[in-house]
């Protein structure tokens, strides 16, 4: 794993990403718009819903649409990077065997791997920074620090494409995802502050939990740049840089040796 850097060709990477982008091209419409509409219903059946009945209680600044939004936000960028590196990576790798024929070319796995994260970092930022603009339309205020709010999105979406690369490198069967996504995703979507805050309803144990979790990070990072507050952002930042630095190199190590073997 110590070489990875130096068997890995930017050059190399840019042709997978450029190969990515084609195909989506011819197919972006029906792959674009499922998973873009799904963080939209949530926002208008829970914001705009189900938000009227909470402001009656009263206790999110800016109202309940405006507190959840950010952090739909976030969701969308967790979806776009792992769809991106869990079944459509495992299709091209296991049943269309498109990586074998790859690596008889002028690239090798360390190149296609980096390749598929930054395309799937692409779609996070696509479903995400779109996503963003429509938040803008029910009323999340504009203010100089979501000027950041792209960047934030390309950190979650980096954090979770090595995360799904790195499961999906892992498991001989695609019936696997199904616990990725319903056991891992799911209670993440759930339960890591886009909702309700976690620090005001979970035991301590719980919160402590919550927070070692990527989307909460994601949540928070959104959320601080839609209400300039970024005390604290910093810890944010550090976490899916982090996780996304050290998965991506484990993940790309993982990735050759599934096509050697």
């Amino acid at each position: 794993m110590a070489t990875i850097s130096k068997l890995i060709s930017l050059s190399g990477a840019w042709r997978v990403w450029e190969r990515n982008l084609r195909v989506y091209k011819s197919r972006w419409l029906y792959s674009l718009f499922p998973n873009f509409f799904e963080p939209v219903f949530y926002l208008l059946g829970l914001g705009v819903g189900l938000g009227a009945y909470v402001a009656a209680g009263g206790t999110f600044e800016g109202g309940y649409l405006v507190f959840i939004a950010p952090g739909l936000v976030a969701a969308s960028a967790m979806n776009g990077a792992s769809f991106e590196t869990t079944y459509n990576v495992f299709v091209k790798l296991h049943f269309a065997k498109l990586y074998d024929a790859m690596v008889a070319t002028r690239v090798n796995m360390e190149d296609i791997a980096l390749g598929e994260i930054l395309w799937a970092i692409t779609r996070a930022l696509l479903y995400g920074s779109i996503f963003l603009l429509v938040t803008l339309f029910f009323g999340v205020p504009l203010n100089a620090t979501l000027l950041l709010a792209p960047l934030a999105i390309v950190l979650i979406g980096f954090c979770f494409a090595a995360i799904g690369l790195t499961f999906t490198a892992l498991i001989p069967s695609i019936d696997y995802f199904s616990f990725y996504f319903t056991l891992f995703l799911t209670p993440l979507f759930l339960f890591s502050g886009i909702f309700f805050p976690v620090a005001d309803r979970f035991p301590d144990f719980l919160v402590v939990v919550a927070q070692l979790t990527p989307l909460y990070h994601g949540v928070q990072l959104m959320r601080g740049l839609t209400m300039g507050e970024l005390a604290g952002l910093w810890v944010s930042v550090l976490y899916l840089f982090g996780v996304g630095l050290a998965l991506s190199a484990f993940a790309i190590w993982r990735m050759r040796q599934r096509v050697i073997l």
